[in-house]
């Protein structure tokens, strides 16, 4: 199972806008349904993309200090954990125990798949794989006159290869995750701003988006590229 962008320790900005809520009600919540999604599919590993906490800057809140260690316990007590690190995961070391399977921030690639957060190009030496999954964009569907806006969602993209890799030929899948924290874009919601991913930039940027896809956590399909360009 691949999940990216929970944000752990999120309530610390919150409670700077002056907005109070039961944190342990939030993170009982994730570890829950977490729990629930591994037992369901029988998970032999989950892989984290990126942005497990939620301060930047190398800085560690209180809620981070208190909750990530006990999320890392309780989740590899059932499957094993592997975690690629995000923009937001600097001295994340601090947190975790040995058990937990620490990879480059470069990615990690399964058979013809490389698994990365997303706020990074990829190095050429990745250039054999077919297919991208990230997170670190938070794809959300805004239209205000919709019953789905401001629900979570994927994007599925097609994309020329050379945009991503030089000089390699072919086609790219590219997989965007949506944020497994369901309130981010709820709490920020007057002042949500879009992440800007450079494999996103660069793609859109040298019109290599051939096919794409907005697809809501239901399985929907509810937008096109034009869609996407009001996502992204």
């Amino acid at each position: 199972m691949v999940i990216s962008d929970l944000h752990i320790g999120f309530e610390s900005h919150i409670y700077t806008r002056g907005i109070t809520f039961d944190e342990e009600i939030f993170f009982d919540e994730m570890i829950r349904e977490l729990s629930d999604l591994i037992k369901s599919n029988r998970v032999e590993a989950v892989i984290l993309l990126g942005d497990l906490k939620s301060t930047v800057g190398g800085s560690i809140s209180k809620q981070e200090w208190q909750k990530i260690p006990r999320f890392f316990k309780l989740l590899s007590e059932t499957t094993d954990i592997y975690f690629v690190p995000g923009n937001h995961d600097s001295n994340i070391r601090f947190l975790m125990p040995e058990n937990i399977n620490i990879m480059s921030s470069k990615g990690m690639v399964l058979d013809d798949t490389l698994l990365v957060h997303g706020h990074t190009m990829p190095t050429i030496a990745r250039s054999y794989v077919k297919k991208i999954v990230m997170g670190h964009i938070h794809p959300v569907f805004l239209r205000h006159n919709s019953i789905i806006n401001g629900q979570r969602v994927w994007i599925y993209l097609k994309i020329i290869k050379e945009a991503i890799f030089p000089t390699t030929q072919g086609t790219l899948d590219l997989v965007i995750l949506p944020a497994f924290n369901r309130y981010l874009y709820a709490i920020n919601e007057r002042r949500y701003t879009k992440s800007i991913s450079p494999i996103i930039d660069k793609a859109i940027k040298s019109n290599a988006v051939q096919q794409a896809l907005v697809v809501s956590l239901d399985g929907s399909i509810v937008g096109d590229i034009e869609t996407l360009l009001k996502i992204i």
